[in-house]
């Protein structure tokens, strides 16, 4: 039976208040410190205990308000076009899928850092139906049977090694695509599901997460019934930090609807990922009145996260699964009755294949078809065909499973999104999956370019290795190795020498362009007690055999990366470390000058910058008062000038004047801010050009300024509005190459700037940066 003392009738005026619960470190199951995501990790490091989507919006308008700035007075910057390089042929993850109930072969999918896309042939190849300027943040999206195409921003699942960026509401499209709408949920953060009522399909539930990081704000289970015009809240969470992950109407009897509610909250030191609000709901008119499902379900505050799904064919026939507040699976258990009551079935862990960390999944897909025939969303793609009773896995799939959709127009078809992109089936979801050929949504760390040949490419990208484009723009990619794909390297005289990094440092060598044999480098080759999630590695321009590797502690090779000697002392604070951790206390950038291989600029997690001028026999920590204290992304030097070197800073000023671009002009004793008038955004890479250029890729866009800042403007136009994470600069073809995280790689001509090389001395201090810009011209 239910637990009918907990119904509540609620209107969206009517809605009791949410209690604001104190931000304890500890859950009811005790702490929870497990590894923090290495994104999320440097935006917080500013002291904040959010990233919100506010902070994202505000950055972008800034952001738009420079581009507009940038056409009207620097137009041969803004006209420069951006192009897209690659991958095609990789994919990233997806979170959701929608089937176009009119147009054969046509679906819909959301890309968790890359927008919506859309496909008219099966899932074979995408084209992007989302605004590149808005954020690209993406939870779930569903169609009408008459075509409206409704879209939730922000994700669900709460970063791996990535982040959770935040959205900002739920948006709806009358024209497939073509144009769209924000309609509302502007606090909502995330919206992990959609549920239209088959009856009625002005009716549409959406489940509203939540803001990750801060309690309160539109969470739970909202309705429309004017088809997406205005939502009120029908299931309040039970507390503030609890929100809706999941939402199912019974097609036979649309009056009745399900929940999923999960108890989660992310604070600068700790996952609290469950706890009492976790819990499984039912309403049996149409949303007004709720009641909590509890016969034969837990009822303890040890609940993570629910997956929850009906059988279209019986609606009496239920599946749930929970895991552990702390991540672990706890159990899978089925109802037969609709929810009155429920048996746990005697599915283990390991059939489950959650791994520690069954939050990242929280969804089960039934066929549609056939009620026993159940789908389990996992590290792999598992699958019951005795109702629940024992999983297997279905192979041929990419890792890291979240959405799965049959197309009613094509018996036997099943489209899948997981981490790897988009998969197509045409045997009901039992095998034969046919990957996507053209998906340009991949989230990347880090890319390198051929000194050689600026067409050469490799880069590494979140959950999807180290890779390789050696075919040119449009061509086709290969994988080379490593986990999570994080450092990059080509060799800068023989592009068959190619170095690639798992997370935290574990790096190969290898001579035959990143294909096997390769020879490890890491924890074995090199001295360092931490090492963080993107381990930096790097040549000194000066001499290409030698080249740097740092944990906590700088590790130089003479050798070509064969082997390796310790040049520094820890140059980190040295935690706070918790052996089951993020291993705070790690160098996260390091440069070496162009023009003078014994000065060396290194940059630390936790806000330090040091250098030397002497090959690391004596270090220099700059003074802490200079500097704003945040994650150091990234340090690089003046190519004609050892003594001139630039560092740039995650975070957000958040009100104060705390830089994210500082530069020395005295090889490191002081330092000043010259970030001023760039969008309020983590800074995460800097190129100097030899012509006396600054480029810095943002999480809102790639801006260009004089050597020593000042003025900044948007450099080209139409890159879309997914984090910059990494910059890479051709001198000889001035050609910059962007990885962005979720719109793969792209392509841009730096247009000359006569007055930069021919006017603006490098020593003098005084120099402007308007008569740089506005000297650009095509180059």
């Amino acid at each position: 039976m239910l637990a009918l003392t907990a119904a509540v009738a609620l209107t969206a005026s009517s809605s009791p208040p949410i209690a604001q619960p104190s931000l304890s470190t500890s859950s009811p199951t005790g702490p929870m410190e497990l590894p923090d995501e290495w994104m999320t990790a440097q935006r917080m490091s500013d002291g904040s205990t959010d990233l919100s989507a506010a902070k994202y919006a505000k950055a972008r308008g800034e952001a738009n308000q420079l581009a507009a700035h940038t056409r009207s007075v620097y137009r041969p910057l803004a006209e420069r076009d951006w192009s897209f390089f690659g991958p095609a042929d990789i994919g990233g993850r997806l979170v959701d899928i929608a089937v176009d109930p009119q147009v054969p072969n046509q679906v819909f999918i959301a890309a968790a850092s890359g927008g919506v896309w859309k496909s008219s042939d099966a899932g074979a190849t995408f084209t992007s139906v989302w605004p590149d300027g808005w954020g690209q943040a993406m939870g779930a999206v569903a169609m009408t049977s008459d075509g409206v195409l409704f879209a939730g921003t922000g994700e669900a699942q709460p970063g791996g090694g990535s982040i959770t960026f935040g959205g900002d509401g739920v948006y709806r499209s009358t024209d497939r695509g073509a144009t769209w709408e924000r309609v509302g949920l502007a606090d909502s953060h995330a919206i992990a599901r959609f549920a239209i009522d088959p009856g009625n399909e002005d009716r549409i539930f959406a489940a509203a997460s939540g803001n990750l990081f801060v309690p309160g704000g539109e969470r739970g289970v909202y309705l429309t019934e004017d088809g997406g015009d205005s939502w009120r809240q029908v299931l309040a969470p039970p507390n503030a930090t609890t929100g809706a992950t999941e939402v199912v109407v019974d097609p036979s009897n649309p009056d009745r609807v399900y929940a999923a509610m999960w108890d989660h909250l992310r604070e600068p030191s700790q996952r609290t990922y469950g706890g009492p609000g976790s819990s499984l709901w039912r309403s049996d008119d149409g949303g007004r009145t709720w009641a909590r499902m509890t016969t034969g379900l837990p009822t303890d505050a040890d609940q993570g996260r629910w997956g929850l799904a009906l059988a279209p064919s019986n609606p009496q026939r239920l599946y749930a699964y929970v895991g552990t507040a702390l991540g672990p699976f706890r159990a899978f258990y089925r109802s037969d009755d609709g929810g009155d009551t429920w048996t746990q079935t005697p599915v283990t862990a390991g059939q489950a294949s959650q791994s520690t960390f069954s939050w990242w999944f929280g969804k089960l897909f039934v066929d549609p078809a056939q009620q026993n025939n159940v789908f389990l969303m996992g590290v792999n793609l598992m699958r019951s065909t005795n109702g629940a009773q024992s999983f297997s896995p279905v192979g041929g799939v990419h890792a890291d499973q979240h959405a799965m959709r049959w197309d009613p127009k094509a018996p036997g078809r099943v489209y899948l999104g997981n981490d790897g992109g988009f998969y197509r089936s045409e045997a009901n979801g039992a095998g034969s999956w046919v990957k996507a050929t053209d998906e340009r949504y991949t989230q990347f760390y880090t890319v390198d370019v051929a000194q050689t040949d600026p067409s050469l490419k490799v880069a590494g990208a979140q959950d999807n290795g180290c890779n390789r484009g050696y075919n040119g723009a449009g061509g086709p990619w290969d994988a080379i190795g490593c986990g999570d794909g994080l450092q990059t390297l080509i060799h800068p005289e023989n592009p068959n020498i190619v170095f690639g990094c798992s997370q935290y440092g574990s790096c190969y060598r290898s001579e035959n362009a990143g294909a096997s044999p390769r020879a490890p480098i890491g924890t074995g080759q090199t001295t360092s007690q931490r090492r963080n999630w993107l381990t930096p590695l790097q040549f000194d321009p000066s001499d290409p055999n030698v080249m740097y590797y740092a944990g906590n502690i700088v590790n130089r090779s003479t050798d070509n990366g064969r082997t390796w000697t310790a040049i520094s002392p820890d140059l980190t604070g040295g935690g706070p470390n918790d052996p089951s951790g993020y291993p705070w206390g790690t160098i996260t950038t390091i440069a070496a000058a162009p023009t003078d291989g014994d000065t060396l600029y290194v940059g630390t997690d936790d806000g330090k910058l040091w250098w030397t001028h002497d090959l690391g026999r004596s270090w220099n920590e700059v003074d802490r008062a200079q500097l704003p204290g945040t994650w150091v992304t990234r340090v690089a030097v003046h190519p004609a000038d050892a003594d001139i070197a630039y560092a740039t800073f995650s975070g957000f000023r958040s009100g104060s004047d705390r830089p994210h671009v500082m530069m020395t002009r005295d090889g490191g004793r002081t330092w000043t801010d010259i970030g001023r008038g760039l969008p309020d955004a983590p800074v995460n890479s800097v190129v100097p050009t030899a012509d006396g250029l600054l480029l810095v890729g943002t999480d809102v866009g790639v801006f260009m300024s004089a050597w020593n800042g000042g003025e900044w403007a948007t450099l080209g136009a139409d890159l879309p509005k997914a984090a910059v994470m990494y910059l890479r600069w051709h001198e000889p073809t001035r050609q910059l190459t962007a990885a962005t995280f979720g719109r793969g790689i792209h392509d841009i001509t730096v247009p000359r700037c006569p007055a930069a090389s021919t006017k603006l001395p490098l020593n003098d201090p005084g120099v402007g940066v308007v008569g740089v810009l506005s000297s650009c011209r095509a180059g």
